[in-house]
Parts: structure tokens; sequence; C-alpha cells
């Protein structure tokens, strides 16, 4: 007798698997019994219709953004106030946004182009529908010295059309007080004041970090005075690189009190500067009132008393609202009044920031980006002289030598080709500009620091704190070498240094031939030393002071170019969907509350200032990997933002510290 719930003999399942009853023919399927496979169907269709939403969402965002992102050419009001609200620093070149990190929350401190400030108040100064222009300087964190000055050089022509110009800040640090120099009426409130520091300052030196962990540096360089890697050599600064900062920020210190002093000379500024803490003390302990009584300021009041102040000038917008003034944005000026393009072409090629391998976007100088953006420019039959705008403390001599390649194939074309050098132009920034026929500066530029280096830690000794060993066997005497792990050898050790010596051969003497000077006189400047703009000069390393129109005049003239000419811009251009992106995530511009007020907050900036110091120089002693040609300090007189990082290296030392990553 047979079972019928028993399995036939084909049951795949075996004779003992469970037995299960099947519906009948007709029969429904119990409820929740839905099938595995269809479950997933479903979730994949569920999924489907998710993500079509959200790229039909996405698509609206972007339209949208693509036409309220851009900046308006059109003006709120016929006549009124140019508005410089300068919240963030001031840049030869914005840094492109990554609107993805901007997604996940990272710092994005706004960048405003300094041609863009320049331009504006050219232009305003002889334009009737300009009546006054606002320096608003609450949140402005500073830039280059240069630029700077720049600036003020605009604001005194906006002056010497009769027009008033009126600056605005809780309280002025040794940037903002630069350009409130220069205007006609300063405020400041009354909880504010003016606290100058000057140039200086003290960096982290880690070699007793290091000696306790066990880390060797393993150091290649030539020159007396480069610097750059002495936080890894020393517990503190050696005299000579003393000596040589002392000098470049002496130099720079006096220039600025030249340009206050000449914009303000009524204001009592020595004897505030050498002791502030005393004129607060007798102004009862309030910095305003002594900023007042010294006549570094000419009026304490509140941001609304100002605005009134300027509604009174130029009018008001809503007159229920007196202090809300006839107001015209930066952005929408520069929109509405793009640059003349008269004339001949003179193509400009930024070179901003540290001077990296590979490609990089706006901010930080890739090699093969900068050479290709002259090399198009050598193309263009329209440009008849090549401007190069350095504002970079320098960085891989294989990406700097990248682009001076790019420049003698320029001038083959016979093309002249003219550097401009703003706010740092020195070592490996130095390096690209031996190729010019002429070198402008200004005094405030900080150039030189003529020397290379090369860095490669080993963790021999950190292994053996913890008691782990190595052992292996070699059959050159360069196997396994760099061996960070082991220890690097002497004959790797002699290798390096002679690499490191034969580039600083070649940059003297490209130095030398691009000056024609002897050798031995290069020798005795070079050494990796930083010299200021006006002593650069003294000694030859540029030939005149001038600006960018300066250097854009001279390149027509070695051209043979009769009339007028123009700049034309060979730089990359941020996509209109990361422009519309950065804006919506709101990545253009830190949120107003979250930038400092008042003199106490800009100075607790320096805690952000002196991490993201910690971080280039760690970044150093793990990433530099090509020898560099660098000026580390340097950097403290460029705008303190986070840069573009390093795209790639290559070299010789490169491709060893591949082995460290």
């Amino acid at each position: 007798m047979t079972d019928s719930t028993a399995n036939t003999p084909n049951d795949p399942a075996g004779p003992w698997a469970i037995p299960v009853r099947r519906p009948l023919p007709g029969e429904d399927k119990p409820k929740g019994t839905t099938s595995f496979p269809r479950k997933v169907w479903n979730l994949l269709v569920a999924i489907k219709d998710g993500l079509a939403l959200i790229f039909l969402l996405l698509f609206f965002v972007v339209l949208f953004g693509l036409f309220a992102g851009r900046p308006n050419p059109s003006l709120p009001v016929s006549e009124g106030a140019l508005l410089l609200q300068l919240d963030g620093v001031v840049t030869e070149q914005p840094a492109e946004i990554d609107p993805f990190a901007a997604l996940s929350g990272g710092n994005n401190l706004k960048e405003i182009r300094v041609r863009d400030v320049v331009h504006a108040l050219e232009t305003a100064a002889d334009d009737k529908r300009i009546t006054s222009v606002v320096l608003d300087l609450d949140r402005f964190l500073g830039g280059g010295q240069v630029s700077l000055a720049e600036i003020g050089d605009a604001l005194d022509k906006v002056r010497a059309q009769k027009k008033p110009v009126l600056a605005f800040a809780t309280a002025y640090t040794t940037d903002s007080y630069q350009l409130a120099s220069h205007a006609s009426e300063i405020w400041a409130d009354p909880i504010g004041g003016v606290a100058i520091a000057g140039p200086g300052g003290s960096r982290l030196y880690y070699k007793g970090l290091m000696d306790k962990l066990g880390v060797t540096a393993n150091i290649y360089r030539v020159g007396t005075f480069k610097s750059a890697v002495e936080p890894y050599l020393r517990a503190d600064q050696s005299p000579e690189a003393k000596q040589a900062d002392l000098a470049y920020a002496g130099a720079l210190w006096e220039n600025w009190l030249a340009d206050v002093k000449k914009a303000r000379p009524k204001a009592k500024i020595d004897p505030f500067i050498a002791d502030t803490a005393g004129a607060v003390r007798a102004a009862g302990n309030d910095l305003s009132k002594a900023s007042l009584d010294a006549g570094l300021i000419d009026t304490l009041g509140s941001r609304m008393a100002f605005s009134s102040r300027v509604a009174e000038i130029s009018g008001a917008f809503d007159d229920s609202q007196p202090w809300n003034y006839n107001a015209i944005p930066l952005d929408n000026w520069v929109a509405a009044n793009p640059p003349k393009q008269p004339g001949s072409a003179i193509a400009v090629v930024p070179v901003i920031g540290e001077i990296v391998d590979g490609e990089a976007p706006n901010g930080s100088a890739g090699g093969q980006t900068i050479a290709q953006h002259i090399l198009d420019a050598a193309a263009d039959d329209s440009i008849k002289a090549i401007v190069l705008r350095v504002d970079s403390p320098g960085g891989s001599v294989l990406a700097s030598e990248e682009i001076r390649q790019a420049l003698l194939a320029a001038k083959a074309k016979k093309l002249p080709v003219v550097v401009s050098m703003a706010n740092v132009a020195a070592s490996g920034g130095y390096w690209i500009a031996t190729p010019a026929d002429r070198i402008f500066a200004e005094p405030d530029t900080i150039t030189g620091s003529i020397g290379v280096f090369g860095i490669l830690p080993s963790f021999e000794q950190t292994l053996a704190k913890a008691g782990v060993t190595t052992d292996g066997i070699k059959t050159t005497p360069l196997s396994g070498q760099p061996d960070i792990l082991g220890g690097v050898n002497d004959e790797f050790n002699q290798l390096a240094q002679a690499s490191v010596e034969d580039i600083y051969g070649r940059f003297t003497g490209l130095v030398a031939k691009s000056r024609k000077q002897p050798i031995e006189k290069i020798r005795e400047i070079a050494e990796g030393r930083v010299w200021a703009g006006g002593t650069a000069r003294q000694i030859g390393l540029v030939d005149q002071f001038g600006g960018l129109p300066d250097a854009i005049a001279a390149a027509a003239k070695l051209a043979k170019v009769d009339g007028d000419v123009h700049a034309k811009y060979f730089e990359n251009e941020p996509s209109e969907f990361s422009k519309m992106l950065a804006s919506w995530t709101g990545a253009e511009q830190e949120p107003t509350a979250a930038l400092p007020r008042g003199w106490f907050g800009i100075a607790a900036m320096n805690r952000q200032m002196i991490e993201r110091r910690v971080v280039q120089d760690l970044s150093l002693l793990t990433e530099a990997g090509s020898v560099q040609a660098s000026c580390l300090d340097c950097r403290a007189y460029l705008p303190a933002v986070p840069r573009p990082g390093q795209a790639e290296t290559r070299g010789f030392l490169a491709t060893l510290a591949l082995l460290m990553r």
C-alpha cells in the first residue's frame, strides 16, 4: 500500500523531502505567499520609478539654476551705491568649487576675483549711475598685499571723481584697514575698532614629535635659506631663515605703512600700533573710542546708522525704511559692464596657487593645464603676445619645467613673453618666469626662493619601538630602496641628493642665462632666499615695477602693436552645472552667520589657519613625491583658503613616494 503524500522517484527533493500540499487547479494561492521573484521585480520597478522622479526633479532644478544662478546683467536700481560686500577673501583666481564636496558640508569660503573688483571700481568712477561706493568689510578675511594695493588704487580713482567711498566693519584688522584707509568715511561699530597686527607669527616645528615617534625625515635640499624642510629637521627656526624672513616681512610692513599713511595722512597710526593696549586703556578699555581718538576711523555707529548715511547720499530704496539705500551689488555691476575688447589681443595666462603635476582646476596650477593654455594661446592667430600672470609659491619642478617648455614653444613662434608677478612668485613661480622677455613685479611682491628640496620619511625606528624588525635579500645596492620600513641606505641618499643638486644647478643656470648675469652672482642671491619686490629689482631678479596693465602694455610694445589692445584670458571656466549646483547648495559662500565679525572673531580664525598649515605640513611630509621648488613660508602672504589638491606626481622621487601610499 502506498502513501499518497510520498515523493515520486523523479522528485528532485529526494525521498526525505517534507510533503507540501499543492493548490488544486483553479484554487487561489493563500494570501501572503507572493513568489520571491515577483517581490524582487516589484522592488526593481519601485526603484526605477523613484530614480525617474529624482532625475525629473534634478532636471527642473538644473534648468532653474541655469537661469537663476548667473549674475544678473540688469541693475536693481537706475542709480545708487556700488556695493562691494567682500565676505571672504580676494584672490587672483577663485578656486573652482567641487559641488559634491559642497554637498558634504565642506569648507567653501567665498573668493572674490581681484580683477572684477578693480574693473567695477574703474568703470564706476566715470559712470553717473554710481553715486557712491560702499565697502562692506564686516566679514572680510583678507588677501595678498599686492591685490589690496590694486583695489586701493582703484578706490582712489573713484574718489578722484568726487564720489564718496564709505567703509563699514565691526572691527578692522591689517588687511581690511588697508582697504578702508582709501575710503572718504570709515565707520566702525561701537563694539569694534581697529587692531593692526602686521606680518609675522609662529609656525610649528615637528622634530621633537618625530623623534618621539621614531620617524626619520630623509631630507635632500640645496640652499642655506631653503627653510621649507626645517620643521622636520629642527625644533626652531634657523638664524638664516629668520634673517631672510625679517628682511622681506619688514619691507612689506614698510610698504603697508606707506600706503595707509598716504591714504590717511592725519591718522596717528605709528603711536597707535606701537601701543594699542595703552591707547585702549586710556580710552577706558574701549577699542572703538581709542581708534576714533587716533583718527583711524571717522564715525562710530551701527550698521543701520551707516546704511542711513549711505541713503542720504545715494537715495533710499524704500522711503518707509530710510536705512535701505539704493544698492547695486558687485556681481550685477560686473555682469552689466563686461570689459571692452578694443584692438589687438594679448593673451593672459594666470598661474595661480601651488604648481602641481598633471591637470588641475582653477586655484591650483596644474603643469599640464597651464602648458596647454600657453600652447592654445600660441596657436591663436589673433594673439600678439603672451603675459604670464603669476601668483604662486611654486611647487613641483617637473610641472614648472613643463610650463617653461610651453613658453619656449610660444617664443619659437616669435611671440613676446612677459611675466607679471602678483603677490607671490617664488621658487617654481620664478622658474617659470625665466623665459620672459621682461619681468614686472610690485614692491610688495614676494619672489626669489631659488632653491629645491625633496623629502621622504621612513619608519624603521617607529617599528623598532613596537618590536618589529625587517630583513631580506638584495641583488644591487638599490634593491628595495627607498626602504621606508627598514631604513633608507646611503646609496639611495647619495642618489637622491645628487638629483636635487643637479636640479638646483639647472635652476641657477636658467636664472643666470635669463637675467644675463654670471652664475657666481646668481648663486649669491639664490640659496633659497626670499626677497621682497623692491630688493628683487635692485639685485636684478625683476626688470621693473608695474601691475598687469603695465605688463600688457609692454607685451604689446614688444610685439610692435600699434593702437589699442585688450586682454584675452586663457583659463578654465567652471561649467554652468558646477556653478549652478554650487550656488544651489550654498557652496559659493559660507553662510553669513558662519563668518566671523569683530576683532576677536577674526583673530579666532587663526585657529583654522593653523589647522590648515598643519595639514599642509603633513601633506608635504607624506605626499611631496617629486623634487620641489616651493616656498612654504610664502603661503602666509596668500589668502588662507583651501586650494585644490595635487592631481598626480611624476619623476624619480615621485615614483619612489608611491611606495608610501
